[in-house]
């Protein structure tokens, strides 16, 4: 039977995540933590097992009315982006705890980068997104060709059973529809 106990499940999930992460000295790596009402991020040095920053809601001055939502998600992402600039450090690996990358850690991750940290990977996801949007436009354009040469298509061959309802045979109205087409 599956472990159903929650806390257990995401520490399993947080050591098999740490197996694959680990933070050098020139690419430390920022370890978010999440309570119920406070959540908290630290940038560690693997190597010399050392914090090199951290910032967390339980601070006064990033304290606000609530420690455990998005707003205050994005508050420590940007604080702990400031301290590790100032320290030093642009480049970090996201150890995301074994949460998942949704709510208040997507939120703190995408504030740190919007603050300066990863700016390569900011940089890219942004040419990434760029060149995804000027695709999705060109196939919108080649959809919008394809359906206006439809168009025209049902609307000749409207013309054409008209005009052998008429009393024209088929092959006269193709003929006078070509005439049309080379004028």
């Amino acid at each position: 039977m599956a472990n159903r106990n929650r806390p257990e499940v995401r520490t399993a999930i947080h050591r098999r995540i740490r197996r694959k992460v680990r933070g050098s000295t020139e690419r430390p790596r920022l370890a978010v933590y999440r309570s119920l009402n406070h959540i908290y991020a630290q940038i560690i040095d693997d190597e010399k097992s050392q914090t090199l920053a951290s910032a967390s809601t339980t601070e006064k001055d990033l304290r606000g009315s609530s420690g455990g939502n998005v707003a205050a998600a994005k508050r420590v992402g940007q604080a702990i982006a400031e301290r590790a600039l100032s320290a030093g450090i642009d480049q970090v690996v996201f150890d995301r705890g074994g949460y998942l990358y949704h709510g208040r850690v997507r939120a703190l991750t995408d504030a740190a980068r919007a603050a300066g940290l990863n700016k390569d990977e900011t940089l890219a996801k942004e040419a990434e997104a760029a060149e995804k949007a000027a695709a999705e436009e060109a196939s919108a354009q080649a959809a919008s060709a394809k359906e206006a040469s439809a168009k025209d298509r049902s609307a000749k061959a409207k013309t054409a059973k008209v005009k052998s309802s008429k009393g024209e045979s088929a092959g006269e109205a193709k003929a006078e529809e070509s005439k049309e087409v080379k004028e």
